[in-house]
């Protein structure tokens, strides 16, 4: 384990276009703000490669093991619904919410998500390598194994949910915050950072890539925790 840091002050709300980042010289991220319009119930029996679905409520619907690579999801809300294993490949997620969504090994790689706010999810193996997340709040909620391994974040936000052993290996992140969440045995190997801020961060424990940090803010408290992780990696005996 490379580092563990814990704080139990917890970070005001902000949004992303306020004064918070420029006073600290970080610049903050943008904050999804989904307004849905008046919405259809879903009626489909089986999720379409391709599909086009625009202004659809899919409330308490099983897609397990269902397929619809390539599917675009506009103004769209996901209420409730066991995503075990549905295979979205290349999707696009634009103006949505899901809320509640649950499942194990649901595969979003290469997809799209811009503007979409994720509330309350309960997932596990999700596969989002290689995918392009915009605008994107994450509040609440746990995900485990989230693998976003060369990934592109660009205004994103974590707040109050538990990632366990995420895989950020290879990905760009842009003006990302953590805020108030539990990052547990996280994977930064070759991360790019600008803007990151992981002050806040209720518990902080980096497996791997401790010294790519370089571009994230942290807490003088995050620091002194953090000081053994850093002096190993460059080599550097701490002795009394």
């Amino acid at each position: 384990m490379a580092g563990t840091t814990s704080r139990g002050s917890r970070g005001s709300k902000g949004s992303g276009t306020g004064g918070r980042g420029g006073k600290d010289g970080i610049a903050a991220a943008r904050r999804a703000e989904v307004r849905l319009p008046p919405l259809v119930a879903y009626e489909g029996e089986e999720l379409e490669p391709d599909g086009d679905y625009d202004g659809v409520r899919f409330e308490a619907v099983d897609l397990s093991d269902q397929s619809g690579p390539g599917a675009r999801f506009m103004d769209c809300a996901l209420d409730g619904c066991a995503l075990d294993r549905t295979e979205l490949t290349r999707s696009r997620f634009i103006d949505s919410v899901l809320t509640g969504v649950r499942g194990v090994g649901t595969d979003l790689s290469g997809a799209s998500l811009r503007d979409v706010e994720i509330v309350d999810a309960r997932l596990g193996g999700v596969q989002l390598h290689g995918a392009v997340l915009e605008r994107v709040l994450v509040r609440g909620g746990k995900v485990d194994y989230l693998n976003l391994r060369k990934a592109r974040l660009k205004d994103v936000v974590f707040e109050g949910c538990v990632l366990s052993e995420p895989d950020f290996g290879g990905a760009h992140l842009v003006r990302v915050e953590f805020r108030d969440c539990v990052l547990k045995r996280a994977d930064f190997s070759a991360v790019r950072m600008e803007s990151v801020d992981l002050r806040t961060v209720a518990e902080l424990d980096i497996a791997r890539g401790v010294e790519q940090l370089a571009g994230a803010v942290i807490s003088p408290s995050q620091l002194m925790e953090l000081a053994p992780a850093f002096a190993a990696r460059i080599g550097v005996r701490v002795e009394a």
